[in-house]
């Protein structure tokens, strides 16, 4: 790719800033619109579970198909695939019948959102290729996410409660197709040197992995374990296959050699730890909200301001602390915030008491805000150019599969603990709420640990050397397969 002016590498990253946020406001705005469309359609909290998961486990099975193929065939181009898939499967989303079909047009919007996050972000790496302006450009993406988390809860209230539940895909039409014009005038092309191939069977694989785990964990509540034991066999049998699979291959869909540097495998981890806190969190907080303490969508949405204007703050100001100092003291600050956070809920049901609730959702936001650049930064850092897609399609994914896990995981536990007939007497089964969602805040408890741990192991000297002895096996792997020869 040509090298851009200061102005242009600027315009480009304001452009891949726009999908993220569509992408982004999609998630959150959804969140706040769940108790109304509970009500609407008439589903289950295993219905409003698969409503969310539906997009983001199709998005995590996707998303490294997405950037490989990006880089093999162009990423400009993906990428404005992806805005005109993601554009026609919200306003399907807007004009579904009833759940089932909601369902299954979330999943239509999720192919086109797997060509968008990975391939922006691998542009973005090829556009900004100083070190320290990545590292800014990055904590400028990351706090799109905040400006979603804040924008969301707001938006979806209004629309909500003025239009109803439908119009909140409303607002990615104009969105995506600015995106898309802009796109195809500014963004340039480009595309790894060298051209990899697919890999199908890698491919079905990962599908098969994400979707039976995930079908497993939410039915559990309901179903049997002559119908969850299988899926759970299925999904074991699936990875298997993959850690078999994958090293035989001399362009594998998921490069295990990347997992060889303890930098990007800490990161892969605290990505779906982080995630799988911020599915839950969300999840929890929303129905707690409208169906415990009866508030309005809206009302919802200004208590959660808090909590996204603090990720919305801190997540320019984690990019900067990465480019001058490294990923160690945004990640070990955001493990810290994130267990206390937890902790409050688990410990002290902060939830029941405005003035803990607050802090518990202020705590929250510092903590997200500050994981989000290093987890990106750290993944495509010292990883060769052309393999940029790949890498930074790892980290989406490990993203995507951290919020489906947290909100299925989250969500089994808040239905096994909870009669079905709490969502509409509210009053009676307040108590039962608290107590049921209690074992959930002690998981997100431990996400927070877990960013905490695995940030503090992964970014220290031995780290170092483990991630420079990756890239110096890679470079001497692509000279060889350069060659003809093979690893």
């Amino acid at each position: 790719m040509p090298e851009l002016s200061h102005r242009r590498r600027l315009l480009v990253l304001a452009i891949c800033c726009m999908s993220l946020l569509i992408v982004s406001l999609d998630n959150t705005v959804l969140n706040v619109a769940l108790p109304s469309l509970q009500r609407d359609l008439d589903a289950s909290v295993s219905g409003l579970q698969w409503t969310i998961d539906a997009y983001t486990l199709v998005l995590a099975s996707l998303l490294m198909l997405a950037g490989s193929t990006a880089d093999r065939i162009g990423r400009k181009r993906v990428f404005m695939a992806g805005l005109v898939v993601f554009t026609a499967g919200s306003v399907l989303c807007s004009l579904a019948p009833d759940l089932n079909w909601l369902i299954a047009f979330r999943m239509v919007q999720a192919v086109g959102g797997s060509m968008l996050n990975p391939v922006a972000m691998s542009i973005i790496t090829n556009t900004f290729t100083d070190p320290r302006e990545r590292a800014r450009a990055i904590g400028v993406w990351g706090a799109v996410v905040g400006i979603s988390m804040a924008a969301g809860p707001l938006v979806g209230g209004l629309l909500v409660e003025s239009v109803g539940w439908r119009s909140i895909f409303w607002i990615n039409l104009p969105v995506g197709l600015a995106a898309l014009l802009l796109t195809f005038r500014f963004v340039p092309e480009s595309r790894a040197p060298k051209a990899r191939r697919s890999d199908p069977p890698g491919q079905v694989l990962v599908i098969v992995l994400f979707g039976s785990l995930t079908y497993a964990i939410i039915e559990a509540p309901h179903a049997g374990p002559g119908t969850v034991l299988p899926f759970a066999g299925l999904a074991l049998a699936a990875l298997l296959g993959l850690l078999s699979h994958e090293p035989r291959r001399a362009e594998p869909l998921i490069d295990l050699r990347f997992f060889r540097s303890a930098p990007f495998s800490g990161a892969t981890v605290i990505a779906v730890c982080a995630f799988a806190a911020l599915g839950g969190f969300l999840f929890l907080s929303t129905l707690y909200l409208q169906n415990v303490r009866g508030l309005s969508a809206l009302e919802a949405g200004l208590w959660m301001l808090p909590m996204a204007g603090l990720t919305f703050v801190c997540a320019p100001l984690s990019g900067r602390l990465v480019g001058s100092r490294g990923p160690r003291l945004p990640l070990l600050i955001a493990g810290c915030a994130m267990t206390v956070s937890g902790l409050l809920f688990a410990l002290f049901e902060a939830e029941t008491r405005n003035v803990t609730l607050v802090i518990g959702f202020v705590l929250f936001g510092i903590g997200f805000g500050f994981v989000n650049s290093p987890i990106t930064n750290t993944a495509v850092s010292g990883m060769p150019r052309d393999r940029a897609g790949v890498a930074a399609a790892v980290a989406s994914t490990s993203r995507q599969l951290g919020q489906t896990l947290g909100v299925a995981v989250i969500g089994a536990v808040l239905a096994a603990g909870i009669p079905t007939s709490f969502f509409g007497t509210r009053e009676t089964y307040a108590d039962s709420f608290v107590s049921a969602a209690r074992p959930g805040w002690w998981i997100l408890t431990a996400c927070g640990l877990a960013v905490l741990a695995v940030g503090a192991l992964t970014t220290g000297p031995w780290a170092h050397r483990t991630a420079e002895r990756t890239a110096e096996r890679l470079r001497h792997a692509e000279i060889r397969e350069a060659a003809g020869g093979r690893r």
